[in-house]
């Protein structure tokens, strides 16, 4: 499977007045990796499918600074 976070290098003008962004990020979801859904995908338990907001691993598509504060919060 292919990561759903992807990168690219914009052009970068000499005469750009402010500090450049070197490499800038997006987020495609997972389901454009999917074409049709197999039965029998394993799924989350209904707690679990509440906090992700998807009832299977594969269709969930994480958003890294709410993982970041999650992880924060766990460990208070």
């Amino acid at each position: 499977m292919q990561s759903q976070f992807k990168k690219y290098y914009p052009y970068i003008s000499p005469y750009d007045p402010c500090p450049p962004i070197q490499v800038k990020w997006y987020n495609t979801p997972p389901q454009l990796y999917m074409h049709v859904q197999p039965a029998g995908l394993p799924q989350f338990s209904p707690y679990e499918a509440l906090r992700f907001g998807t009832l299977w691993p594969a269709l969930y598509g994480p958003y890294p600074m709410v993982q970041e504060q999650l992880r924060e919060v766990d460990q208070l």
